[in-house]
């Protein structure tokens, strides 16, 4: 008797995945399935990156538990097109196959596979036009002049020197400068290298100030 999981999900607490349970049942029972366990996600949209009985799911996939997962429907399952490719290449090096009741699709079978591999194919495809769109935006972009990717920040270099002299942390360097504190450092890090002009009345850092004999 093969062993299946089934898999329910519910978008608003307000609503019932009893009709998807009671449809799945039926069919593991007409098939002669034996259900290790359900799965139900009550009031989590499909396009949550975590959902914890489906984790609970594919934790449970990796150990073996099952042979293959009963859905009322693939939206059930991946939020896009994308997600389903990657969840049933997930569940396909488990050993895992995936039925769902309302397409009447069987990837355990011959021409559920091929299906498959034809689903795989168009979710390929949308990956690389979206990539070309994008490079085509950016190519436009760059053609106009324009600059691609994040403004640069801009460090008064000899402020994070001075502050550094009179002992502020670099947590208080970077609110006062308002960058990161990782740039404030990298910038500490270039002052070290090429030395600025820094007021004679600020301490000047270790290293930085002029060789003395």
């Amino acid at each position: 008797m093969r062993r299946v999981a089934i898999y329910a999900r519910v978008r608003t607490s307000e609503q019932s995945s009893e009709m998807q349970l009671r449809d799945l049942r039926e069919l593991a029972e007409h098939r002669a399935f034996e259900v290790v366990r359900e799965y139900n996600d009550t009031g989590i949209s499909g396009a949550a990156d975590s959902r914890p009985a489906l984790d609970d799911l594919l934790a449970d996939a990796r150990r073996g538990r099952f042979k293959a997962v009963l859905v009322w429907k693939l939206d059930r399952l991946g939020r896009s097109l994308p997600h389903l490719v990657r969840l049933l290449e997930e569940l396909q090096q488990m050993g895992v196959e995936l039925i769902s009741l309302s397409e009447g699709l069987d990837f355990t079978t011959t021409v559920g596979k091929l299906l498959y591999q034809m689903i795989s194919a168009f979710s390929e495809f949308e990956r690389d036009c979206i990539r070309e769109r994008v490079r085509a935006g950016m190519r436009n972009a760059r053609a106009r002049g324009k600059r691609i990717g994040r403004p640069p920040v801009v460090v008064d270099v000899a402020e994070v020197a001075r502050l550094r002299a009179q002992e502020a942390s670099w947590r208080e360097i970077a609110e006062k400068l308002g960058v990161g504190a990782t740039t404030a450092r990298r910038a500490f890090s270039r002052l070290a290298k090429s030395p600025v002009e820094i007021p004679s009345s600020s301490k000047i850092p270790q290293g930085l100030g002029p060789e003395t004999n």
